[in-house]
């Protein structure tokens, strides 16, 4: 809840600061004192238009600050660390400047945010009823919420299955609408993967076969000069022609000339063994280089085969991959495509079966919803036009209207959230279209259209609540839905501005005893001028001007009983120290203690 809103540089508040605790505040001045200043400041703290002609005259800036206990808040400390404010002690620091220029700033747990974050991290909090607000209940959907709250476990239960069955025909229907609309694309796609495949089962490559074919190319084609090559290192190594020099010859040679020495010196010794190593390698070398030249062919036919082999798997691997290894890759990757490509129709098939199925189903849950709120909207607008009564609004009738929104024009049932086809009443099921049906369109909160209607007169149409009623009325019809439903409201603190507009005597008490009622389960703020409703606070707060005969401020105080007692006989009397009316304000508290107790 909001526990203190600082005020400084609004209107006629210079600087004032106003604490507040559970149950119900009122706040109460002379006309013109600047009470509804207060309502003003907590408009910017949730995110309201700042208007630079409210800041006070020599003031360079307006600013409001507000405390809100969040340890019970847990959606108001993740809203805060995520706009990058802190969180101390469980209290979260708000606040809101407007310049004498225009300008203004927001700040949320000391950090610096837009005046939408601010916005977002307390409207929740606090729901602001007066005669020239934006009222939360007259949106469509807050009012759909509202009555859902209403109808507790019963209807939270059909709107927790419609919404399972909602989500699961979003994705069918999206997972078929992207199969179907890049069909064609898919075709295509097929038809490569089709013609890639087939001419690399036409050619076959075997893996690393393209590499062994260059090679064998590259040897075939320079057969001769390898062969001739191979001749002269033989001649080289071991010459037929005696007197031909060779490396054999010449190495034989060698050691000989050091055999012949080797008893005289060990080193010669080892020199000769090592010519003799050499000699055999060479001599093998020898043979095998001449082996080598006499398995040199030349082979015309063999080349052409390589070579033409080779171009078919050139042409694999200019469209499918670098080497043949990465043509067989792809081979396999686009074969597992395929197969996936070539299932889409008995997809398709499953999908729209399991669409069918999936609404009806909906269809089904939809009506049972509707059904559900139908009967919670009854006893909501029983309970609420019971509360007006009590308001001075005795003829006034809450009408909560639960309608479907029917088409004419289905269209085709492949359209993503096509209208769901229901027999109309007294038809039989399973016609086709025709009289015998009606259409529907739906969404992922169901099938109904929900809105509250007035008819604040015997015999007047109900009407939309911000057309069926005056200001003052429409804050009372506030305060009376706000009444049934503040068991189930997820608002902490209500604000309600001039509720009391136009009413007195007992209707006066009976706002007082509701606004009580209320903020048993919640944090109520009245500005008010009757005392009839000021009798039933649990915290009395008065706005008090003053004026030096240069310049006029208000402050803020809070009434102890006896200060309650003279604002009170202010109010009826505008007297003070007059015993009657201190006696009459008496009287008042004790009628109010006594209906709160």
């Amino acid at each position: 809840m909001l526990e203190e809103i600082r005020i400084s540089g609004l209107g006629i508040i210079e600087s004032s600061t106003l604490e507040l605790g559970a149950g119900l505040t009122v706040v109460t001045g002379e006309t013109g004192a600047g009470k509804t200043m207060i309502v003003t400041a907590l408009g910017l703290l949730l995110g309201g238009r700042g208007d630079a002609g409210s800041v006070r005259k020599g003031k360079k800036a307006a600013r409001v600050e507000g405390v809100i206990d969040a340890r019970s808040l847990p959606g108001v400390v993740d809203a805060t660390e995520e706009a990058g404010g802190e969180v101390e002690e469980g209290r979260v620091l708000v606040a809101r400047t407007v310049a004498a220029e225009g300008r203004a700033r927001a700040y949320v747990g000391g950090a610096s945010v837009p005046v939408a974050t601010l916005g977002s991290v307390t409207s929740p909090l606090v729901a602001v009823h007066g005669q020239s607000d934006q009222h939360r209940l007259l949106q469509p959907r807050a009012q759909r919420d509202s009555l859902d709250r209403f109808g507790g476990d019963a209807v939270a239960k059909l709107l927790a299955a419609y919404g399972e069955l909602h989500t699961e025909l979003h994705k069918v229907e999206r997972e078929l609408d992207e199969v179907t609309t890049h069909a064609r694309e898919r075709a295509q796609e097929a038809d490569l993967l089709r013609f890639g495949l087939g001419e690399i089962e036409a050619v076959s490559p075997e893996a690393g076969e393209d590499a062994t074919l260059a090679q064998e190319e590259e040897k075939l084609g320079y057969a001769d000069t390898l062969r001739t090559a191979a001749e002269q290192a033989r001649e080289a190594l071991s010459s037929e022609d005696v007197d031909a020099p060779d490396a054999l010859g010449a190495v034989s040679g060698a050691r000989r000339a050091l055999d012949s020495v080797r008893d005289h010196d060990p080193d010669a010794a080892a020199l000769a063994e090592r010519l003799a190593e050499v000699s055999y390698l060479l001599s093998d070398t020898a043979a095998d280089v001449a082996s080598y030249a006499t398995g040199v062919e030349t082979d015309p036919a063999r080349l052409a085969v390589v070579s033409e082999r080779r171009a078919a798997l050139t042409a694999l691997t200019r469209k499918y991959g670098e080497t043949i290894d990465e043509v067989l890759a792809w081979s396999e990757t686009g074969a597992k495509r395929l197969l996936e490509l070539d299932s889409d129709d008995d997809r398709i098939e499953e999908l729209k079966s399991e669409r069918t199925r999936l609404r009806a189903d909906l269809a089904e849950a939809g009506l049972a919803l509707s059904t559900a709120r139908t009967d919670a909207a009854g006893a909501l607008a029983e309970a609420v036009s019971e509360e007006l009564t009590g308001l001075a609004m005795p003829h006034a009738r809450l009408v909560v209207d639960v309608r479907q929104k029917e088409t004419d024009a289905p269209g085709s049932e492949d359209e993503p959230h096509a209208p769901l086809r229901f027999p109309a009443p007294g038809s039989e099921k399973g016609k086709g279209k025709g009289k015998g049906e009606r259409w529907l369109r739906y969404g992922s909160n169901g099938l109904d259209e929900v809105e509250l209607l007035l008819a604040a007169n015997t015999g007047s149409e109900p009407r939309p609540l911000h057309k069926g009623a005056s200001g003052g009325e429409l804050s009372r019809v506030m305060l009376a839905i706000e009444v049934v439903l503040a068991a189930t409201s997820p608002v902490p603190t209500f604000v309600f501005d001039e509720v009391d507009a136009g009413v007195g005597g007992t209707a006066a008490v009976e706002i007082g005893r509701r606004l009580a009622q209320l903020a048993r389960t919640a944090q109520v703020l009245v500005v008010t001028h009757l005392p009839q409703v000021a009798a039933f606070a649990d915290h009395h707060v008065a706005v008090e001007k003053t004026s030096d005969g240069v310049v006029t401020s208000s402050g803020l105080s809070v009434l102890d009983d006896e200060s309650r007692e003279r604002e009170l006989s202010r109010m009826l009397a505008g007297l003070t120290a007059s015993d009657t009316a201190i006696a009459h304000a008496r009287e008042l508290l004790e009628v109010a203690r006594s209906a709160k107790a």
